[in-house]
């Protein structure tokens, strides 16, 4: 029979034509997406273990390698996790000194441990503490601090296992830091369904310079990129539980297939979801670390409702926005928002619980609160007596503190524009000495004195990897329309983007630490696509092979090579030239 179908090429029907946007965008790489059998759209599946040939290789016998594959899940990622560890804690120390902030956060931790709120320390007194800790007093009056608790209240954990020294109030940053690493390969291995590629992810974290000094030094953004990450890690969790729930409930035909169905998938209730109630967890911990956490809870809540959408939309409703917006915003609304800010109230615990906080009695005795008394946020009544005394002196008190940022504009020597850090343009001197020959390292040998010095700086090769690797991303979000770029992309925005609200403040290239994982992450997603997709032959996977591993060679070498600008290793001044790479660095 002659199809009466106008303009049907080759035979081909007229609706199996892809649309217009399609055929345009397949010149920049778009590619529709593979048809796949419903529930491994919903739940992909994770790459099979090696098979025989593999373990042949690395003469295993069958047995052991089965065995080895079950343990590989957990124990590959535990093995990274060790090999970080080791890294970080390593005379964890050293410097023996008051390194960049920790002169602020160290003591503001001590004070808040023992005290319930942070104490105004004296000046000078960070000599004294190195010398003999036992012997400083600590301060009675309260002290003014623009960041929440939490952070402290870590820091201050290790100072109270550990003492107040160098190594105690690094500590608990420290085993976020190797944590973290744990965290990041079971996230990749989530994300990418692949144990391998999780472990890499983790990997590539554990050789990053930023990351490494930033666990060992007590600062808070490294605290806030622990809970952003272990949200980011709960709410990937959910949503495979999510998917998985809606599989289980779409019906199967006479032939055993899953079927979409559009009544089913737009009316489901997905029940209680405890991991994204933990998120709002983490999610409340990090706001209460930094203030740059709010952004996340944002962003984050954004993505955990896209992605509802999305399992609808494949589950089979035709109106998956209507759908979610009926049965799954609110829910998700009340597991994040309510929880993150009960969270950062109860984080002030001991601010409340206290008498001689900064600005705890700031409304006791008031009939009234106007606008005019708060600064430069406002409540919204005129008559707010109602509201409990504490919870108007912590208003007050967090508007002074958002008036304090907001006019940080004063100029520091290692300030940084965020459009110059993913090129490393302008890393951050935490620590610098110059030893002179003979003394504290410095060979007796050398005509000039060395050079000392701890740099938060990520792994070169690693960033400018990324910045490539991103763009890669980007394109596979796009054109892809790849929900784990998506995914990498919201990490990254998150913790990036909003910077560049505030560029005329004062900045610094160590707020990046917060999206590091995100980079390994796109770096990863990079090296999968340099690997092959799945079906590839022998020789293309081998040519991928060489140059992943070249990559991650080169990665790994290039932290060794700065490894004493981390760890404050005494270097001849020549040599500490060479490691200047950029002249922005010095």
């Amino acid at each position: 029979m002659t199809s009466t179908a106008p303009h049907a090429p080759h035979g081909r029907a007229p609706q199996e034509e892809p649309p217009t946007w399609q055929r345009r965008l397949r010149r920049f790489g778009y590619v529709p997406p593979r048809r796949t059998a419903l529930r491994e759209r919903l739940v992909p599946p994770y790459a099979p273990p090696p098979g025989p040939y593999f373990w042949s290789l690395l003469r295993v016998g069958p047995a052991l390698g089965d065995r080895l594959a079950r343990l590989a899940p957990w124990g590959g990622p535990l093995l990274v996790t060790l090999l970080a560890g080791v890294m970080r804690f390593w005379n964890l120390g050293s410097p023996r000194a008051v390194i960049f902030d920790e002169t602020y956060y160290a003591k503001d931790a001590w004070a808040l441990v023992n005290r319930g709120y942070e104490g105004a320390w004296p000046k000078d007194v960070d000599k004294s503490i190195l010398a003999d800790p036992g012997s400083v007093s600590l301060p009675t009056d309260p002290g003014y601090v623009v960041h929440p608790p939490v952070g402290k209240w870590l820091i201050g954990w290790g100072e109270q296992l550990f003492g107040f020294t160098p190594f105690g109030w690094r500590f608990a940053v420290a085993l976020l830091g190797v944590l973290s690493v744990l965290l990041l390969c079971r996230i990749g291995r989530r994300l990418f369904r692949s144990t391998f590629l999780g472990c890499l992810a983790g990997l590539l974290l554990a050789f990053d310079g930023l990351h490494f000094v930033m666990s060992r030094t007590a600062l808070l953004d490294q605290v806030l990129m622990f809970f952003v990450l272990a949200a980011f890690g709960c709410l990937l969790v959910d949503r495979d539980r999510c998917r998985r729930r809606l599989a289980d409930a779409l019906p199967v035909d006479e032939d055993g297939v899953l079927r979409p169905d559009a009544h089913l998938a737009a009316t489901l209730r997905m029940g209680l979801r405890p991991w994204r109630l933990a998120a709002g967890l983490c999610l409340g911990l990090a706001f209460a670390t930094k203030w740059s956490g709010l952004y996340t809870l944002v962003v984050f809540g954004l993505l955990t409702v896209l992605w509802d959408v999305a399992a609808r939309r494949t589950a089979g409703a035709r109106r998956p926005y209507a759908a979610v917006l009926k049965r799954d915003v609110l829910p998700a609304f009340l597991s994040t928002v309510p929880v993150a800010l009960l969270t950062y109230l109860a984080s002030w615990t001991g601010w409340i619980l206290s008498s001689k906080g900064y600005f705890r009695d700031w409304a006791k005795g008031r009939a009234g609160l106007s606008p005019d008394h708060l600064g430069p946020i406002s409540l919204p009544q005129f008559d707010m007596t109602w509201v409990p005394e504490w919870l108007r002196s912590l208003w007050h008190y967090e508007s002074e503190v958002y008036s304090f940022h907001i006019q940080l504009v004063s100029g520091h020597t290692y300030q940084s524009n965020p459009w110059s850090w993913i090129v490393l343009g302008r890393p951050v001197s935490y620590f610098y000495e110059s030893p002179k020959p003979g003394v504290d390292g410095c060979p007796a040998t050398e005509a000039e004195k060395c050079a000392r010095e701890v740099l938060a700086l990520g792994t070169p090769l690693l960033w400018w990897a990324a910045a490539f690797a991103l763009l890669y991303v980007l394109w596979r979000w796009f054109f892809r329309r790849d929900w784990r770029a998506g995914a990498i992309l919201a990490g990254v925005v998150a913790g990036w983007l909003p910077w560049f609200l505030y560029q005329e403040r004062t900045i610094f290239f160590f707020y990046a630490v917060v999206f590091v994982p995100f980079l390994c992450l796109a770096v990863v997603m990079m090296i999968g696509a340099m690997l092959g997709p799945p079906g590839s032959d022998e020789r293309r996977r081998t040519v991928g092979a060489i140059g992943a591993g070249v990559l991650v060679l080169l990665i790994v070498w290039n932290f060794i090579y700065f490894w004493p600008l981390y760890t404050g290793t005494t270097l001849p001044i020549a040599d500490w030239r060479h490691r200047m790479w950029l002249d922005t660095w010095i």
